[in-house]
Formats: structure tokens, sequence, C-alpha cells
């Protein structure tokens, strides 16, 4: 024990106690001292930065009014500025259209001037020409008669074979189109019958091979009569030539082209085996219809190694190959089907009397057209003749009619020295008929007024005092 507080003794620990009580009081004075001196710095800060945010939102309001107040200027004196512009526009625009009626007013009154002159222009000009044609028809009448007839008979010269020319094209044109339909109607019917005759033959020839290709060439010879074409200038038969390898060679026939081309036909008959197959029984018709196929087949490989179209120069491809009866080319054909297939690759064109005579007659329509073609050209020779005689008639004519019109100018000229002017001819005469010259003519109408502006003459009396 330290010492004793009243009745309360006081120890080391107790004033310890005390002394750290007295400590904590202390600093807890301190503490809410400086606190309570914060808070009052605080509030005041705060109340600074109030009112600095309010001097400066005062500032912000005050200069966006003032950005207000400059806008609604210059609004105000932009729209003065667009009133001022659409007053010069809408004044402008009634100026412009103010001047638009003008014009159009001065427009319809040209137009309606521009009709009136036109008008009067085509009524001179129509009396001008009236007054030409009267004038020019009495001058070629009284003067040029004989220049006309001689002229009339040398266009009649130049026109009457044009005029021949294309009468004959015209008359060919119609001659063929009337005809076609007969001549198609006759070679169906020679179709027919050359097919009926050819299988008829058939069964005649029969193993002679000889004779076979003797009758094809007869088939084949026929059908080239009645195609229309002329043998020597249109085809040829039994050519011969030089083949690529130096062998003579020799076609049944060449067909030739309007374009120098040339068409070669060879003809191939394969009777034999067709007609076993034909009057065979049923279980041969197999074999022979085979052996017919191959016979078929044979020939085409031949033809083919031949190259008759090349021996002969033609441009074609091809040779066709002419079976005389329709009936073997047709079975071999329905069973074979690859049958003209190898004819192409082979350069070989199968064809019967019904598929050469329409060949022939397309060669034939060729060389109808070539002849018309060859006739155009010369009544375009003929026209170009005849245009340029018309060309210089029609400039002699132009001759004619400035001679017509010097006749005329001259003949105004000495009308002119007549009638007009100062002691004009025609006045003088005129004068003396009225102091008393003897005649019984008159002067013609339009020349007894000749101008004169010479003193009239008169009848003197006997009275000397007359003269005054």
């Amino acid at each position: 024990m330290l010492f004793v507080l009243g009745d309360f003794p006081v120890t080391q620990q107790a004033a310890i106690l005390g002394g750290a009580a007295l400590a904590a009081l202390l600093v807890a004075g301190l503490l809410i001292a400086s606190i309570r001196a914060s808070g009052r710095r605080a509030e005041i800060a705060a109340q600074q930065a109030s009112e600095d945010l309010r001097a400066n939102f005062q500032t912000q309001i005050a200069e966006r009014d003032s950005r207000i107040r400059e806008l609604e200027q210059q609004g105000q004196r932009e729209r003065e500025r667009t009133g001022d512009l659409i007053d010069a526009e809408r004044a402008k625009s009634a100026d412009l259209y103010a001047e638009l009626s003008a014009l159009r007013a001065r427009m319809m009154e040209q137009t309606k001037q521009s009709e009136a002159n036109l008008a009067r222009f085509f009524e001179a000009r129509q009396q001008m020409t009236d007054e030409f044609k009267a004038i020019a028809g009495d001058v070629l009448k009284n003067q040029s008669e004989t220049f006309t007839k001689q002229n009339r008979e040398q266009v009649d010269t130049l026109l009457k074979p044009l005029n021949e020319k294309i009468g004959e094209f015209h008359r060919g044109l119609i001659e063929d189109r009337s005809a076609m339909k007969e001549r198609i109607q006759a070679l169906v019917e020679s179709n027919l019958q050359i097919t009926t005759e050819a299988q008829n033959l058939t069964r005649a020839l029969k193993g002679n091979s000889q004779t076979q290709g003797a009758w094809g060439e007869m088939i084949l010879s026929t059908i080239l009569e009645q195609s229309g074409l002329r043998e020597g200038e249109q085809f040829f038969t039994q050519t011969n030539h030089t083949g690529e390898d130096g062998h003579r060679v020799r076609t049944d026939v060449e067909i030739r082209m309007p374009n120098g081309d040339v068409l070669v036909i060879d003809s191939k008959v394969s009777l034999t085996a067709f007609e076993a197959f034909v009057n065979s029984e049923d279980d041969l018709r197999e074999q022979h219809l085979r052996a017919h196929i191959t016979s078929v087949r044979t020939h085409i490989a031949t033809l083919g190694d031949k190259s008759y179209h090349r021996a002969a120069g033609s441009k074609l491809d091809y040779v066709m190959m002419f079976v005389p009866i329709e009936s073997a080319l047709a079975t071999a054909i329905q069973n074979d089907a690859k049958l003209v297939e190898f004819g192409m690759s082979k350069g070989v064109m199968l064809t019967t009397p019904t598929t050469l005579m329409t060949v022939l007659r397309t060669v034939r329509n060729f060389w109808d057209i070539e002849k018309r073609h060859q006739n155009a050209e010369e009544i375009a020779e003929r026209a170009g003749a005849l245009y340029e005689k018309v060309a210089g008639f029609l400039a002699t004519m132009d001759q004619v009619g400035d001679a017509i019109d010097k006749s005329q100018r001259a003949y105004a000229k000495a009308k002119d020295q007549l009638s007009s002017g100062r002691g004009n001819v025609v006045r003088q005469v005129e004068m003396l008929r009225e102091l008393g010259a003897k005649s019984n003519k008159q002067l013609p109408a339009g020349w007894e007024n000749g101008d004169d502006d010479m003193p009239k003459l008169r009848l003197v009396n006997e009275d000397p005092g007359d003269l005054s």
C-alpha cells in the first residue's frame, strides 16, 4: 500500500490501474476533440465544395443561356435571310413566268405567220408549177415531137428485151410450181413401178452376177433419165480415173453439181442370198438372211476401199452405193441396225431407187436454180444498161428544159422590146392604125396596150388653128 485516500487504501496495483484509467480518459478526450475538429474541417470543406459547385453550375447555366440567345439571334437572322431569298426567288419566278407567257404569245404569232407564209409559198409554187407545165407542154408539143418519138423508140427498144426476159423468168417460176405436184406424183408412180419390176426381176436373175450387175446398171440408167439431168453435161457414166495406188478405176455414174463438186454413184446387186431368203423354208431363212447381210457388208467394204470419190476429185467424203431392190436393202437394215453406221464409217451412203430419185431431183432443182440465177444476172445487167440510158435521157431532158428556159427568157425580152418602153413598135403601129392606116386585122390580145411615154398623136383638121 502506497498511501490512504480517505478510507480507501491505495495500493501500487490500484495506483497503476488509476493511472491507466486516467491516461485512457485523457486519450479519449483528446480523440474526441480531434474527431470534432476533423468533422468541423470536413463540414467546412464540404460547404466550400458545395459553394464551388454551385458557382460552377451557375456559370455553366449563364454560358448556356448566352449560347441559346446567340443561337436564337442567329436563327432569326437566318429566317430573315431565307425570307429575303424566297421573296427574291418569287419575284424572279414571276418575271420568268411573264417572260414565258410573252414568248409563248410571240411564238404563236410567229407560227401563225409561218403557216400563212407557207400557205402563200405553196400557192405561189403551185401557180408557178401550173404555169411552167402549161408553157413546157406547149413548147414540147410544138417543138419536141420528133425528139420525144425518137427517145420513145429507143426506150422501147431497151425495154422490150428486158420485159421478155422478165416474162420468161416469171413463166418459168409459174410452170415449175404448177408442175411440181405432177412431177412428184409421177415420181411416186415411177418409183412404185420400178420397185415392182425389180421384185419381179429378182426371181429371174438368179446366180448370174454379171447379169445382175448389168440389170442394176440398167435400173440406174433409167432413174437418171427420169430425173431430168442431162448426160454429158450434168452426169457422166463409166468414167475412168487413176486411183491413189496408181491403178485405173472406173466409176458407174458421176453427178456434177452446180458448184463443180462431184457425187459418185456405184451400183451393187446382191440377189442370190436374198432370193434364197425369200423362197426358203422357215428353218433356213435365218441362215440365208445372215448370208444376205454379209454380202451387203462385203459390197460396202469393197466399195469403201476403192475410194472412188477421191479418184474423181470429189470434195464429198462418201460414195453412194445403189441397191436397185428396195426390199433387199430394207430387210438387211431391219435385221442389222448398225449396217448404215458401218457404211458411213467406210465412206459409203446406201441408197435405193426412191431415195436416189429424191437426191437426183434435188440436184436437178439446184441446176434449175443456178439457171434462174444466171437469168437474174442477165436481167440485172440489162437493168443497169437501161438505167444508164434513162439517166442519159433525163440529162438530155434537163438540157431541153434549160433550152426552154432560155427560149422563154428570149421570148420575154423580145416581147418587152416590141411592146414596152419609150416609142415601142407595137404602140407606134397601133397609132398608125388610129391615124388611118388601112388594115382588116387587129393586133392579138395582149399586144394592143403597149406602154408608151411619148405624146399621143392626133388628127389635124383643115383649120390651121387646130394646132393651137
